[in-house]
C-alpha cells in the first residue's frame, strides 16, 4: 500500500491535513523497550507549524497521543499507534479553490488517479502527513542510538542563492536548532533569513538544499541488488513533500572527477584500534556497493519552492477553462527549516529497517557491532 513503508520496522501513516487528525501505526518495535515519549514530542515540536515568523502562521501544538502498544512506559511488541489532533484547520480558506487546479499542487493528479479529491488543503499530499513519519522516526532514532550509537544530523545547506560554506559541518542537533533556519553557521543563517523575509514580503516562496551526515553507522547495512542502502534512502527522502533531488556522497559533483581523484583509498589498521578499515576520503558517502562501509553517510536533498504563493496566478478549473486566482491558506515561504526533522526521520526509518534485516540474517554481525558500555 502506498501509505505503508518498511519490511520489519513497518509504518503506516494516516489522515488528511484538514481532517480530524493524522498519525501512524508502527509495527516491528521490540517488546519491553523503554520509550522516551517526550523525545518523540520534541521531534514533533521541531516539525510543527507556527514556530516563528518565517514559517506558516497555522498554529498547531501537535501534541501526541499513544493509543496502543505501550504499557507503563514500555512497548508491548504489538502495533503502536500515535495520533495527533488537527486543531487549527481553516477549510474556508479554500472555498474559492474547490474547482481550480492549483499550479504545481496535487489537485489534478489526485483527481485523475482516484476520481475524487478533498478540496481543502493538500489532503494526503500535505506536509501534515509527515507527522506520522517524524513520530515513528523518533522511535527508530532511540533504538539506533542505543543499539549502534548512530546519530543522524540534517541541516539547511542553502536557501535560494545563499550557500553554506562546504567546510562547515554541525556537531549536534542543538547547534543546528540554534538557528531559525536550521543552518549551523550564524553569518550564513542571517543571509538566509534576509532572503526569506524578502521573498515573503513579495508573496513568493523559495527552495534550497538540506544536507545530512550520519555518524556511527557500522559497515554491512544494505542489501544488493534492489535494496541498496542509498536506493532505499533515496526512496524515503524523495517521498517527502517538495523533495525533488537526491545525492549520495559526491553526487553529481563526482561526474567532474576522474577515477583516480574520486576513489577513497583504504588505510591500514592501527594497532590497538578496532579491527575496522577507514578511508582517507569519503566521496562514496559511507556506502559502497549499496552497503555501508563504516564511514559517515552523507546525503544532499533538493527542495523546491512552496507551491502556494500569495500572488495572482493563472490556471485552469475543473471545466477546463482558464482562470485567474489568488490562493488562500497559510503556508511556509520556505519549507527547508521545518523539513530538517522530517529528513532525519526518513533516514532513521531507512537505517532501522536495514539494521533489523541485517541482525536477523547475521547474528554474528550484531554481536560484533552492537553498542556496548566500553564503545
Amino acid at each position: 500500500m502506498s501509505s505503508t513503508s518498511g519490511e520489519i520496522f513497518k509504518i503506516t501513516t494516516f489522515g488528511e491535513s484538514h481532517g480530524p487528525g493524522v498519525g501512524v501505526v508502527v509495527e516491528g518495535i521490540p517488546g519491553g523497550l523503554v520509550l522516551d515519549v517526550e523525545r518523540i514530542q520534541q521531534e514533533l515540536t521541531r516539525r510543527r507549524p507556527g514556530q516563528n515568523y518565517l514559517t506558516t502562521p497555522r498554529k498547531e501544538e501537535d501534541r501526541l497521543e499513544i493509543l496502543s502498544g505501550l504499557y507503563e512506559g514500555r512497548t508491548l511488541g504489538t502495533p503502536l499507534t500515535i495520533f495527533v489532533t488537527n486543531t487549527n484547520q481553516r477549510s474556508t480558506d479554500y472555498a474559492d479553490l474547490e474547482t481550480i487546479y492549483r499550479p504545481s499542487h496535487a489537485d489534478y493528479t489526485y483527481e485523475i488517479k482516484y476520481g475524487y479529491r478533498t478540496p481543502h488543503g493538500g489532503g494526503r499530499a500535505s506536509v501534515r502527513e509527515t507527522i506520522g513519519r517524524v513520530a515513528a522516526g523518533a522511535i527508530a532514532a532511540q533504538i539506533l542510538e542505543a543499539e549502534l550509537g548512530v546519530q543522524a544530523i540534517a541541516y539547511v545547506a542553502s536557501i535560494g542563492p545563499v550557500l553554506l560554506p562546504e567546510d562547515i559541518l554541525p556537531e549536534s542537533r542543538m547547534q543546528v536548532d540554534e538557528s531559525l533556519v536550521r543552518c549551523p553557521d550564524a553569518s550564513t543563517s542571517a543571509e538566509m533569513i534576509k532572503h526569506i523575509e524578502k521573498i515573503k514580503k513579495e508573496g513568493d516562496s523559495t527552495g534550497g538544499t538540506i544536507k545530512v551526515i550520519v555518524r556511527g553507522v557500522p559497515p554491512g547495512l544494505g542489501d544488493p541488488v534492489f535494496s541498496k542502502l542509498e536506493a532505499d534512502l533515496a526512496r524515503a527522502c524523495l517521498s517527502i513533500p517538495a523533495c525533488k533531488g537526491f545525492e549520495s556522497g559526491s553526487g553529481f559533483a563526482g561526474t567532474l572527477l576522474r577515477g583516480s581523484e574520486h576513489n577513497d583509498p583504504f588505510v591500514p589498521r592501527e594497532e590497538g584500534k578496532p579491527p575496522l578499515l577507514s578511508t582517507t576520503s569519503n566521496r562514496s558517502g559511507g556506502i559502497q556497493g549499496g552497503i555501508s562501509n563504516g564511514m559517515p553517510i552523507t546525503l544532499r536533498l533538493a527542495f523546491k519552492p512552496t507551491a502556494t504563493i500569495h500572488q495572482e496566478q493563472m490556471s485552469v478549473n475543473t471545466r477546463g477553462e482558464a482562470v485567474r486566482f489568488l490562493a488562500g491558506g497559510r503556508h511556509d515561504p520556505c519549507v527547508l527549516p521545518r523539513a530538517v526533522p522530517i529528513v532525519e526521520a526518513a533516514v532513521h526509518l531507512t537505517l532501522i529497517d536495514a539494521f533489523f534485516r541485517q541482525r536477523a540474517v547475521h547474528p554474528d554481525w550484531y554481536r560484533r557491532f552492537r553498542k556496548t558500555d566500553g564503545r
